[in-house]
């Protein structure tokens, strides 16, 4: 397993981790064995957040790290916050006011047997944040010690730029969606000043300002084409991709979900990505693709092989 330092944190985690959204779909035993799998790979990292089954995730997940015997410092725990739910839990909308952001993170921990998360990242957009609100949040968060640094989930560098210029601490995370069935955020940095389609800038230049601003990428739905359409991993809609996949799977002596991990993994924006899957075997031949160094061509051509032209 290789490492990274997240952001400018110093918090030195795998450069896969697991994301347990779907851990609550596990019996308790299955959560211990998929968890015991991750950290078995070299996985130290792992991310959940308060709307995962209505905490379900955060409470399987949680239980087991206590069944396991897991030192709390031994790992590295992320959650998100902010989307606002109904009594059924339903999404009502966003919510990143200082009542809301300390009840649910007081309830995530709760859920997760722990005193503190390492990172909070907020979970999607809320146009109607009041700045020195979240500031309040943040900052009463940091100072109980509850939260030790904070990310975002799903936003563009301009809303980055609007919440950092009233936060003392850096956003030091962005969970955004990418993997080679979605390719949005390298596919417009190649197509720049062309009148195609791919050369419309959707977010902003995400990637290069991450990059100028140290700032870690979490790649989550890494074998996900469009958004929660289907995994390309052995579809017939991507012939092409997975002949390419297949090539460096026996070439580097991996499964093709692992040189799908390694693309991502091989751009040098030092992305992390959050792996989910809740079968142990396959996630580790998932995690395998941390320890697969492609070629720059290799990367090209499984760009290219995944649909995308170069101009």
């Amino acid at each position: 397993m290789k490492f990274l330092d997240i952001g400018t944190t110093g918090v030195h985690a795998s450069r896969t981790a697991l994301g347990v959204m779907r851990i609550a779909d596990k019996s308790q035993a299955e959560a211990n064995a998929v968890v015991e799998a991750a950290l078995d790979g070299g996985i130290n990292f792992f991310d959940t957040a308060d709307v995962y089954a209505d905490g379900e995730s955060s409470r399987r997940f949680g239980q087991s790290i206590k069944d396991l015997g897991v030192q709390r410092t031994s790992i590295v725990l992320e959650t998100k916050f902010g989307i606002a739910r109904d009594d059924h839990g339903h999404i009502v909308g966003y919510d990143f006011s200082k009542k809301h952001l300390l009840a649910a993170l007081d309830k995530e921990l709760d859920n997760l047997q722990v005193d503190y998360v390492d990172f909070a990242l907020l979970h999607r957009p809320d146009t109607l944040v009041e700045l020195d609100d979240l500031a309040d949040a943040f900052q009463t968060l940091r100072n109980q010690g509850k939260v030790h640094h904070f990310g975002v989930s799903n936003v563009n560098p301009g809303q980055i730029d609007l919440l950092q210029s009233a936060l003392d601490e850096k956003l030091e995370v962005n969970q955004l969606q990418f993997g080679l069935g979605h390719t949005a955020m390298v596919q417009q940095e190649m197509h720049v000043n062309m009148d195609d389609s791919a050369s419309i800038d959707h977010d902003g230049g995400l990637i290069s300002y991450s990059r100028l601003h140290r700032m870690t990428i979490q790649a989550w739905s890494p074998f996900q084409y469009g958004f929660f359409e289907g995994v390309f991993l052995g579809s017939p809609k991507f012939p092409e991709l997975n002949a390419k996949l297949d090539e460096l799977a026996a070439k580097y002596q991996v499964n093709a979900s692992a040189i799908a991990v390694a693309w991502i993994l091989r751009h040098p924006a030092r992305m992390q990505v959050l792996l989910g899957s809740m079968t142990p075997s396959r996630l580790t031949q998932m995690i395998a693709g941390a320890d697969v160094e492609l070629t720059r061509q290799e990367w090209y051509d499984l760009y290219v092989s995944a649909g995308n032209d170069l101009p």
